[in-house]
C-alpha cells in the first residue's frame, strides 16, 4: 500500500456519500469514523473532498477535455475518482503529479473499479501532459459562462448574483464562496471573557485573535484539526458560530426577565446567545420541528450550562393553535427563517448543486407564512428580528418590504445585508428589525 492511498480512498468515499444525498459535513464525519487518521491527514482529506465538491463543474470540464467519454456518460464512481485525481493536479500545488496519479490509480485497483484502473491512469496522465503543455479547455467568451466554469458555479445562480449586486460584486462573491471559511467562536460571557480565553488558547499554541466589532467573537488563525479538542469545549467556555451570525441575537436587545421566542431555533447558536446576553435570566422558548435537531440544541444548552431556554418541538406556523396563550405573549421574537443558505456556500460546498429557483420560491412562501403566523405572538411594544443566511433579495428585503406593505400596523425599524467577500471573512446574512407602529 503506497503512502497516501488511504487518504485518497477516504476522500473518494466522501464524494460517493455526497452524491447519494448526504451533506458534506455529515459524509466527512461518517467516513472518518472508519479510519484512524491523524490531524494532518484529516485536513488533507477535508481539503481534497470539499474541494472536489466545490469544483465539480470545473472538474467535469477537465474530464471532458482529457477523456474520450464525457462525464455525463461515465459511471458515477469513475467520475468521482477522476475528480479526486484531477483536483490534485489542478488545485493542489504541493502534490507532485506522479504521486497524485499513482495513488488515485491505486484506489481504482483496490476497489470495484479495478477493471477501469487503466482508464483512470490514461486520463490523469493525459491531463498532466495538457497542463504541462498549457493546453486548456476551450471556454465561451461570455463572461457569466466563463465564471460559471472557472469558479464551478451553476449558471442560473451566476446570472442571478450579477443581477442582484452587479457584475463586479457578483464575481467577488462567487470567488469568496470558493475560499476556506473562517473558524469563529463566540465566548460564553457567563463563564469567561475574551482576554482570559485568548490567554488559554495561546498557552496551548493555538493562534487566535479577537473579531473587531463583536462583543465576544474570536477567530482561529490556524486550523485546530478537531474543534471538540479545543480548550474549554467540555467546560462550555465557547460555541462555534460564524461572525455574521453573531450579529443577530444582539439586535433584539434582549433583557433579563423578558419572554423571548426563538421560532426556528435548532441547532441553537442564537438561542444560547440570547441566554448568555440575558444573564441566563430570561424566559426563552426555543421552537423547532425536528426532534433530532432539538436534541443537538439541548446538548449545547447542557454543555454551556444554560438553564433559561426551554425547547419545544412544534411547527412555528401553528403555535397559536398549540397554545392560544402565546398571543401577544412575547417581548422579543427571533425568526431565523429557513432559507436557501446562499450566504453560506463556502461553508456548505454541496449546497450549490442542490439549489434551484423552484426551491427558493417555495422557501419564500414558507418565510411569509412564518411571519404572518408569528407576529400575533408579539406584544404591541415588542420587537421581532427576521434573519436569514442568504443574500437572495426575494427571501430578504423584497419579502420584508412586501410584508410591511401588506401589514399596515407594522414598521421596519432597520435592515442590513452582509455580503460574502474575498476581502474579509464571514457568511452572507440578512437581518430586519420590525415592530408595531406606535
Amino acid at each position: 500500500m503506497s503512502i497516501g492511498y488511504l487518504q485518497r480512498k477516504a476522500a473518494w468515499e466522501i464524494l460517493l456519500k455526497v452524491s447519494s444525498g448526504d451533506f458534506s459535513d455529515h459524509a466527512l464525519e461518517k467516513v472518518l469514523k472508519n479510519y484512524q487518521f491523524n490531524p494532518l491527514d484529516i485536513a488533507f482529506i477535508t481539503e481534497l473532498s470539499f474541494g472536489c465538491i466545490r469544483y465539480r463543474k470545473f472538474l467535469d470540464l477537465w474530464t471532458d477535455h482529457t477523456s474520450k467519454i464525457t462525464h455525463k456518460k461515465q459511471p458515477p464512481k469513475l467520475r468521482w475518482l477522476l475528480h479526486i485525481g484531477l483536483y490534485q493536479l489542478l488545485k493542489m500545488d504541493k502534490i507532485p503529479f506522479p504521486a497524485a496519479i499513482s495513488t488515485t490509480v491505486e484506489v481504482a485497483k483496490k476497489t470495484d473499479l479495478n477493471g477501469l484502473a487503466g482508464t483512470v491512469n490514461a486520463i490523469l496522465r493525459n491531463a498532466s501532459r495538457k497542463l504541462e503543455q498549457k493546453i486548456f479547455p476551450e471556454l465561451s467568451s461570455d463572461r457569466k459562462e466563463r465564471i460559471s466554469y472557472l469558479e464551478s458555479f451553476p449558471l442560473w445562480l451566476v446570472k442571478d448574483l450579477y443581477k442582484w449586486v452587479g457584475n463586479s460584486e457578483g464575481e467577488n462573491i462567487i470567488k469568496a464562496f470558493n475560499k476556506k471559511p473562517s473558524i469563529d467562536l463566540r465566548i460564553n460571557q457567563l463563564k469567561t471573557n475574551l482576554d482570559n480565553f485568548l490567554k488559554v488558547l495561546h498557552e496551548n499554541n493555538i493562534d487566535a485573535e479577537i473579531i473587531n466589532d463583536l462583543h465576544n467573537g474570536i477567530t482561529l488563525k490556524s486550523n485546530p484539526r478537531s474543534i471538540k479538542n479545543l480548550p474549554g469545549y467540555s467546560d462550555g467556555l465557547w460555541t462555534i458560530q460564524d461572525r455574521s451570525s453573531q450579529w443577530i441575537a444582539p439586535l433584539l436587545n434582549p433583557k433579563e426577565g423578558e419572554k423571548i421566542l426563538d421560532a426556528c431555533a435548532a441547532p441553537g447558536s442564537k438561542s444560547t446567545h440570547l441566554a448568555e446576553l440575558t444573564n441566563d435570566s430570561a424566559e426563552i422558548i426555543a421552537v423547532d420541528r425536528s426532534a433530532k435537531r432539538l436534541k443537538i440544541l439541548q446538548s449545547n444548552l447542557e454543555r454551556l450550562n444554560l438553564k433559561s431556554v426551554n425547547t419545544l418541538k412544534a411547527d412555528a406556523t401553528s403555535l397559536i393553535e398549540l397554545n392560544p396563550k402565546f398571543i401577544s405573549y412575547f417581548d422579543k421574537i427571533l425568526l431565523d427563517a429557513p432559507c436557501s443558505g446562499i450566504g453560506t456556500l463556502s461553508r456548505n460546498p454541496d449546497s450549490r448543486w442542490s439549489l434551484s429557483k423552484e426551491k427558493i420560491k417555495s422557501l419564500t412562501l414558507l418565510q411569509e407564512k412564518l411571519l404572518e403566523s408569528i407576529f400575533p405572538l408579539l406584544k404591541k411594544d415588542g420587537t421581532l428580528v427576521y434573519s436569514t443566511c442568504t443574500i437572495c433579495p426575494d427571501e430578504n428585503n423584497l419579502l420584508i418590504e412586501r410584508f410591511i406593505e401588506k401589514n399596515k400596523t407594522l414598521k421596519l425599524v432597520s435592515q442590513k445585508q452582509i455580503l460574502p467577500s474575498l476581502d474579509y471573512p464571514g457568511d452572507g446574512f440578512y437581518s430586519a428589525i420590525i415592530s408595531y407602529k406606535s
